[in-house]
Formats: C-alpha cells, structure tokens, sequence
C-alpha cells in the first residue's frame, strides 16, 4: 500500500441492499450489519462487515469514526433537480407554463454572469450535501457559464455529479434562448471539457419539446449517440396543458416520448422527468431501451400536475428504471427523506399498492444509482464501490426520539425517518472518503 493512501473508518449501524424491493418481499432485501465497520481507501470501499470481524483488516494509525445509534447509508442520489431556481423555490400561484414563465426564467436569465452562477451554485451544493445527497442529475442553464460554475464547485468538493447546459432554441424569452448550432456547438465544448474530468460526468439537456425545434432535438440526438457514456435529461408528460402543446408543435409523433424517440435521445443513461401521464406503451418502451424516470412527488404536488404511478412504472413483467428527484424550485424541499415520504403519499393516491420504507430507500440509493446507470459506482456499501455515504440520525429531534422509541425494526425506523425527517436527520455527509457535513462532533 502506497505510504501517501487516504484511509478512512466508520463504524456504526450500516445498512445496504441484497436484492431489489421492488422484485423481491422488501425486509429479505435489505440487509442490516447492526454494528459494521466500513473501511476505505483512497475514495473506494475496501472491506465492509461486522465490527468484530472487519476490525483485523483496519490499517496501523486509521482511528474509527464511530457513529453509535446511528444509520450508515449509501449516499442519496437526486435524479432531476435545477440548480439555478433554488432562489425561487417556494413561489406562488401557477401550473407549470406560467410558472416557468413567471418565475422561473427571470431567475435563469441572471446565470449569463458567472458570478451569479457561482454562488448559487455553492449554495446548492452545500444543501445537497446537507441532505445526504452525494450524486445528482443537474439542471444548469442555457449560459455554458452555469455549467462551468456547477462543475467547477463539484470537483472542488469531490462530488459525482451529472449535469448540462439547458438547449432552448424556441418559446423562451430572448436572452434565454441559443441555436440548434450554437447549442450544440456549446454542449460539445462542455463535453470536452467536463465529462469524465475527475468524477464529473455531462448530461446533454434539451429542457423539454415545446422548447426545442425538431433540429435541436435531432443534433442533441447526434451528440448523445456520439459517445457511449453521454448521459441525456429531459421533461416528459408533466402536465396535461405540456402535453396538448407538444401535441400540436410534434403532429407527426405517436406520443410525446416518441418525440424524442424520433430525435435519438431515448436509451440507456437517458433520464425523463416527472412521467406522470403515461400509457402502458410509453412504459414498454423505457423497460426495452433502458431509460428512466425521475419520480418528483414534491413538485408535482406543488404545481398540481398530478400522480406519478411507481408501482405500474415498476410492474415485474417490465420493470422501468425509477430514480427520485427533488426538481427544486417547483419542489419543496432538496431533502430525498422528505421526497420518499411524500413519495408514500403519492403511492396511496395512485395505486392500491403502499411504497414500503425499504422500497423508498432502495429508490434513494441503489435504484436511483440503477437509474442513472452508476450501480458499479455509486449507491451500494460493498468492496469497489465509491465512498460516497450518508449518516442518519433517528432521534435528531425531540418528535423523532419519541416515536423511534417505539420502533421495534428498522424497517419502521426507516419509515419515520422518511416521515418526519428532514436535513436534522443527517448527522455526516461522506464523499469519495472524506466527510464534507458533519453536524455535531462523532465518537472516536
């Protein structure tokens, strides 16, 4: 072992994934180590297991970072959020085409300034990773300035983000506004640059159809297809009014996801917001290319656009890629805990099936990571995997000390942390290794 390695170990109660919920009973796939020991080195998971155990394989000088009642998780994953309107979260009054109108690209127009771009996006970061949340699939703006501040703090912190320039080429105001050329143009200047830079990974961006010309979308198309590992993020079947829009502009497509079929952008590593008004063959269709869903319950409560149905999204005979998102601003809240638990709500609305509390942290970690097509990387506590890890506090307050009192697994401990919890909740905030939050000094 080379003398320079970064060592770290945290010790506690460690939860990982044996097997999808969603497939399988949900307590058989969870498996908990009640006292674990994490061992990593140089950004990577080297051993994991029980305390008495793994202790022998603790490197001479690594002191323990114990975390004594409390949950040791993978990191969250956030599969659609915008980080530029996270000053405008929390406006009132409008269905999404208003709303956007109205609030959301005067807060974008101000990204062209790098200044502005770079402290909000400090600020983002910082609240993800007061979250819990280690990877997330990123909204910038139509200015490549946006996309230069959000990786450049990322790779400062040592996150694994995804991210792109927005492609707006039509119905948007002017200073907000690019070319199908000059996207494109930009969003290949950007790829040189920042995919695969460290952990920075480009997501190309059209903002959804009503905003791109069918040239836009196409050259997105060109640019996802013109490397393997490219990821693609966008909007589908938000709201009814979007629909009926696309609708009209797109006449020659079967549905809405046919739109972007048609322009190449549907496959593996393609992620699509929200999906709410789909019909069975839109379904079909993402199980047989492999791309997923960003499931934001908070937003799509909050502009009442409707009921995303997980558990049909989800059906065994063609299991589609679901990842959670927050969606900030139109969300309420980055916290993924607060998203799970309005999650279940959604789920008692939509199907008659309820979201178990595993099933919800399996969405927040391993199958946000299946989403997003980083399972060998992120989303997992196991030898190889990426020390991106997130520490949980069951009575961070006074409500939740009372009710965990009560909980007799943890199972349920899970359901009030999904229930009552919030950024209290999460006592350390790991990346690549190291800790990046820590809200009260840890045993040693």
């Amino acid at each position: 072992m080379p003398a320079s390695a970064r060592h770290a170990a945290l010790r506690g109660c460690v939860l990982s994934f044996r097997a999808n919920p969603f497939l399988t009973e949900p307590e058989e796939a969870l498996h908990v180590e009640e006292d674990g020991l994490i061992l990593i080195t140089d950004g990577k998971i080297t051993h994991c297991g029980p305390y008495s155990q793994t202790r022998s394989f603790l490197p001479a000088g690594v002191s323990v970072t114990h975390y004594p009642g409390k949950l040791i998780s993978a990191g969250f994953v956030d599969s659609h959020v915008h980080y530029p309107q996270l000053p405008v979260i929390a406006s009132w009054g409008e269905e999404l085409l208003a709303w956007l109108q109205q609030y959301v690209f005067p807060a974008e127009s101000r990204f062209s300034d790098k200044q502005v771009a770079q402290a909000v996006a400090k600020s983002f970061l910082s609240e993800l990773l007061r979250n819990g949340t280690t990877t997330a699939a990123v909204y910038c703006t139509v200015h490549p300035e946006s996309v230069e501040a959000f990786f450049e703090e990322s790779e400062r912190l040592g996150t694994r983000m995804i991210a792109g320039k927005v492609l707006m080429d039509r119905n948007a105001p002017d200073n907000l506004r690019d070319t199908a050329l000059t996207g494109y143009e930009q969003s290949r200047t950007l790829i040189e640059r920042w995919h695969g830079k460290g952990r920075q990974l480009y997501a190309i961006t059209p903002r959804f159809a009503i905003t791109s010309t069918p040239e836009q979308l196409e050259l997105a198309g060109d640019l996802y297809r013109s490397r393997d590992d490219l990821f693609m993020q966008t909007h589908l079947s938000e709201n009814r009014e979007e629909i009926a829009t696309v609708a009209r502009l797109f006449p020659n497509s079967n549905s809405y996801l046919d739109v972007y079929d048609k322009a190449g952008l549907v496959g593996p590593r393609a992620i699509f917001g929200h999906g709410i008004h789909l019909h069975e063959h839109d379904f079909q269709h993402c199980h047989d290319t492999g791309c997923a869903l960003a499931h934001c319950p908070t937003s799509n409560f909050f502009l009442g656009s409707g009921l995303f149905r997980l558990f049909d999204a989800k059906a065994a005979k063609r299991p589609v890629h679901v990842g959670l998102g927050t969606d900030v601003g139109a969300g309420t809240s980055l916290s993924l805990l607060a998203t799970m638990g309005e999650a279940y709500k959604v789920s008692l609305m939509a199907s008659p099936q309820r979201l178990h509390a595993i099933q919800a942290f399996w969405l927040a970690t391993r199958g946000g990571a299946e989403a997003l097509h980083l399972e060998d990387r992120i989303g997992s506590i196991a030898p190889g995997m990426e020390a991106d890890l997130c520490v949980l506090d069951p009575q961070a307050t006074p409500l939740l000390a009372l009710r965990t009192h009560e909980s007799k697994t943890v199972a349920d401990m899970l359901f009030v942390l999904m229930t009552l919890g919030d950024d209290r909740c999460v006592e350390a905030t790991w990346v690549n290794g190291q800790c990046v939050h820590q809200r009260s000094q840890p045993d040693a």
